[in-house]
């Protein structure tokens, strides 16, 4: 017995397939080996998608964002920044789980 995500559903790691679930278009604003990242606009607000092409580049990526706090939608190889409240909504589109991040003043 594996677990899934409770959402039943994985989004792949592709900025654009990310914010087609869940409903914007992204526009990439970072091209790099190690990830990229893409920024869509909602009616409803603003995300920030990341995606890696490895697992552990996610992983170091989320121990220096620890750094800053704050909320993420984080699914296999990509992560997803938002208000908490427009994550919650778009988890049952993508997957993944909530993470609240604790900053360096925390």
């Amino acid at each position: 017995m594996t677990a899934a995500p409770s959402a039943g559903v994985v989004a792949p790691a592709k900025v654009e397939v990310i914010a087609g679930l869940i409903g914007c278009e992204a526009e990439i604003r970072t091209e790099a080996d190690e990830l990229r990242e893409g920024t869509c606009h909602s009616a409803k607000g603003d995300y920030l998608i990341t995606t890696f092409p490895e697992e552990r580049l996610k992983l170091t990526w989320l121990d220096a964002a620890s750094l800053y706090g704050g909320t993420y939608l984080v699914g296999t190889r990509w992560a997803v920044s938002a208000k908490a409240n427009l994550l919650k909504e778009a988890r049952p589109r993508i997957g993944g789980t909530i993470q609240q991040l604790r900053g360096a003043s925390s």
